[in-house]
């Protein structure tokens, strides 16, 4: 991918900034140096290719897309951008396209989780349960994203040091009917289904150390 990507660049680096083989020859390499795990390098080519389209007038919903691109790497690095052009690019998709848009919801769970990352776990959760029941109306409870979504508050509440036992009974409540829809849409060896029952494990182990201390505790006095 990435060797693709210099030469696709290489090709077209010659032809004016409008031209849109050369426009997407920057991408390609931006994805290329992603994928090969050359972060600082694709960072410099996704700032490059946002000023570029910036400068040249782009539709909003193309530099939304180059806005994500530029977040991803921006979070893999660890900067600080990172939280602000995720909350951008959301921001951006949901006066673009509204809130049932699947763009907005996805970025919606892009920003929740990057969030939850950073610990800002009552940030994450709200605009979970925000999302959530739009992605389910709109979506369907089937859907891999909305499935996705509610991994990511769950692992939110139960994440959380914070976390009560009521938030750690609801991770798990809420993993386990996720759980179930998607091992009977996509079957246990689809990665949303491998990715639930990770986590839900992660969730009971925390809700089973809450209860036992809550017993310790009870019992001492």
């Amino acid at each position: 991918s990435c060797a693709l990507g210099w030469a696709c660049w290489k090709t077209y680096v010659g032809r004016p900034e409008t031209d849109r083989f050369r426009t997407n020859a920057m991408k390609l390499l931006g994805s290329g140096l992603f994928d090969a795990k050359r972060h600082e390098d694709a960072l410099s080519v996704r700032e490059a290719e946002l000023s570029m389209a910036r400068r040249l007038g782009a539709q909003e919903e193309h530099i939304l897309a180059v806005q994500g691109n530029l977040a991803n790497a921006y979070q893999m690095l660890g900067r600080p951008e990172a939280v602000r052009m995720r909350r951008d690019v959301y921001s951006g998709c949901l006066k673009l396209n509204g809130e049932e848009h699947r763009e907005t919801l996805l970025q919606a769970n892009n920003y929740a989780s990057l969030l939850k990352q950073q610990k800002r776990f009552e940030e994450a959760k709200s605009l979970m349960r925000k999302s959530i029941p739009i992605a389910r109306r709109v979506l369907g409870e089937s859907h891999d994203l909305t499935l996705t979504m509610r991994r990511t508050y769950a692992v939110a509440l139960y994440g959380d040091a914070n976390a009560t036992i009521d938030d750690l009974r609801e991770a798990v409540t809420t993993l386990e009917d996720a759980g179930k829809i998607a091992r009977r849409v996509f079957g246990g060896s689809h990665p949303t289904t491998a990715g639930l029952e990770r986590v839900l494990e992660d969730a009971r182990a925390a809700l089973r150390a809450h209860e036992g201390d809550v017993e310790s505790w009870s019992v001492w006095l």
